[in-house]
């Protein structure tokens, strides 16, 4: 059958054509809940759909309008979709082209902080018992902000009036626009290279969300979170938050806030020296006033008014013992006496001399004493003693006993 026809492809292409050149779909915006989003890994397109109570259309968003969003779509997040309407030829399906996204009743700004606080709390950022607690007196305070800003003048002079014994050291970074984020991390990496910082301050002053969007950074709030040396966050005024606070080990309503939870006040510092110097000094006198009461009262005592009677025991027990010694001492000399009389009297009797009075002689030769008449020789000279001298002779004759006969020369 030959019928006047045309194809699928042309179709498409005029109802195409139609979408295109009529101008109430070159420009639309759509309200509407998001539902089937499936972000393409690969490409970063976005493809979802809009749905209302009763109807829906697909949707798609292209990497290069997709990488300016500041939140991340999610199903059943209600928003306004901004771009045109036009019909993918290929599928025969119109579909609206998203240029922007903007959620409904919350900015997009807002969204995104929302999504990054739950995605990081969920992590384990904001846990309390990973937070660092401040030292109490920090000889080297880091700060990471804008060089020559108001804030850092602030916190210079604040910690300069505080605490003037602590060094600062400043990484003068940019504090607002893309480059921010990465400049303020490698100035938390270099601080956590060195081994002579106490603290981190980091921050600025107040500003617009958007000016204070980069410490919304999720690179930023891991290099906070994995510093090992305390941060304070003291980004904008009292009233603005941002991630870098809630990651933080302190949170600052202020830079100049910051600078006083830093350090110490030197005044106060001093009035409590003094105020413990003065107690010390109470204490120490209160002790010495009860210690000279007690040293008066025991003075005042018998004991140390007589101190004498303190050592009349101990001189008669001396006395006793003296008088034991003496009398030990007499009994022992007494025994010892009569022992040498005895020993006198002993050796008195064996004293040749007493022999001798009794009209005896004692020999000798120049081998000794003679005992025996076998010890002598004819003709061998002796020496006899008397009890009154002694004299010289010869032996001439030597007679022995038990009927020997005489032996002559």
């Amino acid at each position: 059958m030959n019928l006047p026809s045309i194809t699928v492809s042309q179709l498409n292409t005029y109802v195409k054509k139609l979408f295109d050149t009529d101008l109430m779909f070159a420009s639309v915006i759509i309200s509407g809940e998001i539902s089937n989003y499936s972000p393409h890994y690969k490409t970063g397109h976005l493809y979802f759909t809009l749905k209302d109570a009763s109807s829906s259309l697909k949707a798609v968003m292209f990497a290069g309008q997709a990488r300016r969003l500041r939140f991340q779509p999610e199903n059943g997040m209600h928003v306004f979709a901004m771009g045109r309407v036009s019909v993918f030829e290929r599928d025969g399906v119109y579909q609206l082209y998203v240029n922007e996204l903007i959620p409904d009743g919350e900015g997009a700004l807002t969204a995104a902080f929302r999504q990054l606080k739950q995605r990081l709390e969920e992590k384990g950022l904001f846990d309390p018992a990973h937070k660092k607690a401040l030292p109490a007196y920090p000889k080297k305070i880091g700060i990471i902000t804008s060089p020559g800003s108001a804030a850092l003048q602030d916190m210079l002079n604040i910690l300069g009036r505080r605490y003037p014994l602590a060094e600062i050291v400043l990484a003068g970074v940019t504090v607002q626009g893309q480059t921010a984020p990465l400049e303020m991390i490698g100035a938390l990496r270099a601080f956590n290279e060195r081994t002579d910082v106490d603290v981190l301050i980091l921050g600025r002053g107040g500003g617009s969300a958007e000016d204070l969007w980069c410490f919304n950074d999720e690179g930023l709030a891991w290099a906070v979170y994995e510093s090992h040396i305390p941060v304070i966050s003291a980004v904008g005024h009292e009233t603005d938050f941002t991630i870098c606070d809630f990651v933080s080990d302190v949170r600052a309503p202020t830079p100049s806030a910051a600078a006083e939870l830093a350090v110490p006040d030197a005044a106060d510092l001093l009035r409590r020296i003094k105020t413990l110097s003065d107690g010390l000094n109470t204490a120490y006198m209160q002790k010495i006033n009860a210690v000279r009461s007690q040293l008066r009262m025991l003075f005042a005592q018998r004991d140390f008014s007589d101190p004498g009677r303190f050592f009349v025991p101990d001189k008669l027990k001396i006395e006793s013992l003296r008088l034991q010694l003496a009398a030990q001492t007499e009994k022992t000399m007494q025994q010892k006496r009569l022992q040498l009389e005895k020993n006198v009297t002993a050796l008195e009797k064996l004293n040749p001399l007493r022999v001798l009075l009794r009209g005896y002689a004692m020999v000798e030769t120049d081998a000794g004493v003679v005992q025996s008449v076998d010890a002598l020789h004819i003709g061998e000279t002796v020496w006899i003693s008397l009890h009154d001298g002694s004299l010289t002779a010869q032996i001439r004759e030597i007679k022995r006993r038990e009927n020997d006969g005489p032996t002559h020369l």
